[in-house]
């Protein structure tokens, strides 16, 4: 799977279009290789991101989800398929990642993201991405970043529409919590 060093003749032939850009080359595609991202979240969101990263060639991805795959899930969240209707979604993304490229390692972690388990998974990855769907998680993802030190990808939609933004402030910039201090009052909240 991973190796930190050269690429390969297979990975040169598989990022070709990469490397001939002169914003990535040679050196952005091992930067990627040599990168680790943690998806919070293998859904809506999280499928999309999961393929994207592992197709670009990103060295280590951690996905947290403690969900299963149901057939409601199927015409939103690309990574899985009917075969995987009752499979975890972290098995299930996994297999698609591995699938799109071999050369990415993947670790699942098959829980619930909690303020016990956070902070120690949060601190073996070089950038958290926030797909979760709930306002709980989404907090819960901000603090622990921010105590990491970690840049956050953030990411929510609401029907058709949705919002993105990256949050660092180890950087010097603000955080989840400095633009919404505390999530809305839950019988505000559609599901």
């Amino acid at each position: 799977m991973q190796d930190n060093g050269a690429l390969s003749a297979e990975e040169i032939n598989r990022y070709s279009r990469h490397l001939t850009l002169p914003e990535v080359g040679m050196d952005g595609q091992l930067k990627l290789k040599n990168a680790s991202v943690l998806l919070i979240g293998s859904g809506g969101l999280g499928s999309p991101l999961g393929m994207y990263l592992a197709a670009a060639g990103v060295g280590r991805l951690g996905v947290v989800d403690f969900d299963v795959v149901d057939a409601s899930n199927l015409q939103r969240q690309v990574a899985h398929s009917t075969a995987d209707v009752g499979r975890p979604k972290v098995q299930s993304i996994r297999d698609t990642m591995v699938g799109i490229n071999p050369h990415v390692t993947v670790d699942v972690h098959d829980t619930q993201l909690t303020r016990d388990n956070a902070q120690e998974m949060f601190n073996q990855y070089d950038v958290i991405v926030d797909g979760s769907d709930n306002f709980a998680t989404r907090y819960l993802v901000n603090d622990a970043a921010f105590f990491a030190g970690k840049p956050l990808v953030y990411g929510s939609i609401f029907r058709f529409e949705g919002q993105m933004s990256v949050f660092h402030p180890a950087a010097g910039g603000p955080c989840y919590r400095c633009l919404y201090a505390s999530p809305p009052p839950a019988a505000l909240v559609p599901s």
